[in-house]
């Protein structure tokens, strides 16, 4: 079953064609720790941006693998775009910017990503 998500104002709304996960990668990282980012992966073929191209802004940092789209409007990152391990393309998915995602149901999945 797909779900989708918005940033705040909703100038930017997304879909993703698969189940809502059960559990959530909460990354300690400078970045993911500011924006409070409660991350699930999924293949970028299953992403799709519904509204709101035009308003997206990117951010990188650090070795620039992951290109963070946030809402130049509200200010919200929504999702991010990257390579898996495998090298496949990959989107993250903020999960607080899901409304029908249970956050206190989520089992949280520690990444030590300031040990990077």
């Amino acid at each position: 079953m797909a779900y989708s998500g918005s940033c705040h104002c909703s100038a930017v709304t997304f879909s993703v064609a698969a189940d809502l996960p059960g559990e959530a990668i909460s990354c300690n990282c400078s970045h993911c720790r500011r924006k409070g980012l409660l991350l699930t992966f999924v293949p970028k073929s299953a992403f799709a941006l519904e509204s709101g191209g035009d308003k997206l802004t990117e951010h990188t940092f650090y070795k620039h693998a992951i290109a963070h789209r946030f809402c130049s409007t509200c200010g919200v990152q929504s999702f991010a775009f990257g390579k898996g391990p495998d090298g496949s393309e990959v989107a993250a998915i903020n999960l607080r910017a899901v409304p029908e995602c249970d956050l206190d149901a989520l089992e949280l999945r520690k990444v030590d990503g300031a040990s990077f």
